[in-house]
């Protein structure tokens, strides 16, 4: 879906970022964003200015200089409610506690995308990071498997406040599938904490898997992943996450600049130019909760564009760090899934016998012979023209039922032109007094050879019947 205010979007994006430093430092203010203006909790269909803060007060109760000015260079403001919280779940550790499970605290054999992961160690916490003084555990999701650039290594990819939590953590730190709070041992160790980054665009870290353990470049419950792309607003997206599994929603804006607060250890944070996502609830009531953090969110089409931190408590929005901006950081890639290519010519039934074909679109081809006929045609005729870069219309007959031609008919369409003559001398397939290459004649011979095989063994395999059915 395009996005229908895209060039008013764009004329505000500099006035945005020019205020945006300024409207931060007002009191309660936690983000700047580019959206719609409400009014009466309804959308106006008019781009403005958006302030999020914490908790809304009469106009009246907000000192002068706290109050938002109701335009900037004749751009509209709105101002709109939100509280913001990091999606990672914590848990005191008491001795002998049972974790009670939550949506998906399961341990996996191979790692993936979408399930429970956190650090071995515990944190010590106090109020007001923390409900009472104690030893916690966290839990986040791991996002997808990536690798570095340099090494090689396999990698697991998350949040910096998954697997490092605070800044007590240290390279080599041991993380565990599943978390501790879901129930986890030391026995579900899977890698170790290898580097993170905590910058104006990224929370992210990357966890070098043990070798020997199973993995694959998949999310689990959506599919292999594509590769990634960059996020545009009206864009269609999903994600698996250990608590809300597996949910879809809409890219609501990349304009997003927001402050979190990481506890008295870290600080607040700002990002700018972030993803921000609203659900689908015809689908599900909100896109993330907390114990989802570290997961990626990807397209229809299962390419990554963001990786899942933080969002609202009232499932209203959830934020994602571009992901390109993530692998750069951390200076990885993703895995993707391997695309198959055939090395040998891809035989296929067509009509009463097997055909081999050299094209690089889809042909369309229609058979020509009558339900019944008496005689059987029972060699293949390769043409004579060259290697074809436009669907053809091939006429096939197996059998001699007059008028039907008795051999392989392949009609040049009308505006064909042969390939030597588009292409310039010395590069057309089958063009006299030129080698062909190795590969392409080893292809070749193979095929004929694989029909002549099926030709002595009989066809009966691949002969459909009278009503054209295999």
């Amino acid at each position: 879906m395009t996005d229908p205010h895209a060039e008013t979007r764009a004329a505000i994006r500099p006035v945005k970022e020019q205020i945006e430093e300024e409207l931060l430092a007002k009191k309660n203010v936690v983000g700047v964003d580019i959206d719609e203006k409400e009014t009466g909790g309804q959308k106006t269909g008019e781009l403005s200015i958006v302030v999020f803060v914490d908790s809304k007060q009469p106009l009246s109760k907000v000192p002068k200089a706290d109050r938002v000015p109701p335009e900037v260079q004749g751009v509209k403001t709105d101002v709109q409610e939100i509280e913001i919280e990091l999606q990672m779940l914590s848990a005191q550790r008491l001795v002998d506690e049972d974790f009670a499970p939550y949506v998906d605290p399961a341990a996996y054999p191979t790692l993936q995308g979408g399930i429970s992961i956190g650090p071995l160690r515990s944190v010590f916490l106090s109020p007001p990071d923390a409900p009472a003084p104690g030893n916690y555990v966290f839990v986040g999701s791991l996002g997808a498997m990536v690798r570095d650039r340099a090494s090689g290594q396999t990698m697991a990819l998350t949040n910096f406040h998954v697997a490092c939590v605070n800044n007590t953590w240290s390279v080599g730190d041991r993380q565990v599938q599943q978390s501790l709070v879901d129930g986890g041992s030391p026995a579900g160790q899977f890698g170790s904490l290898t580097r993170a980054t905590l910058s104006e665009r990224v929370d992210g870290a990357v966890i070098s898997v043990d070798a020997g353990r199973a993995w694959t470049a998949s999310v689990h419950t959506v599919g292999q992943v594509a590769g990634h792309t960059a996020a545009t607003v009206g864009m269609t997206v999903q994600k698996r996450g250990r608590t809300t599994e597996h949910t879809f929603g809409t890219v609501a804006s990349t304009d997003l600049t927001v402050s979190i607060n990481y506890g008295s250890d870290v600080g607040v944070r700002t990002f700018r130019h972030q993803i921000r996502i609203t659900p689908d609830t015809s689908r599900n009531a909100r896109f993330s909760d907390r114990g989802d953090s570290g997961s990626v969110i990807l397209d229809a089409n299962r390419n990554v564009i963001g990786l899942l931190f933080a969002g609202a408590t009232d499932g209203s929005a959830t934020f994602a760090n571009p992901i390109h901006s993530a692998l750069d950081e951390l200076g990885v890639d993703l895995i993707v899934s391997p695309v198959t290519v055939p090395t040998k010519p891809i035989l296929s039934c067509l009509d009463s016998r097997i055909s081999l074909c050299h094209v690089t679109k889809p042909s369309l081809c229609r058979p020509t012979r009558t339900p019944i006929c008496d005689q059987v045609i029972s060699r293949i005729v390769i043409c004579d023209f060259a290697l074809p870069t436009r669907p053809l219309s091939c006429h096939v007959s197996r059998t001699v039922c007059p008028p039907v031609p008795s051999r392989m008919v392949c009609d040049r369409p009308p505006d064909w032109r042969d390939p030597i003559d588009r292409i310039g001398a010395g590069h057309g397939y089958g063009e006299q007094g030129v080698d062909v290459e190795a590969p392409y004649w080893a292809g070749y011979l193979a095929a004929l050879e694989e029909v002549a095989a099926l030709d002595e063994n009989g066809s009966d395999e691949q002969t459909p019947d009278r009503n054209g059915e295999h």
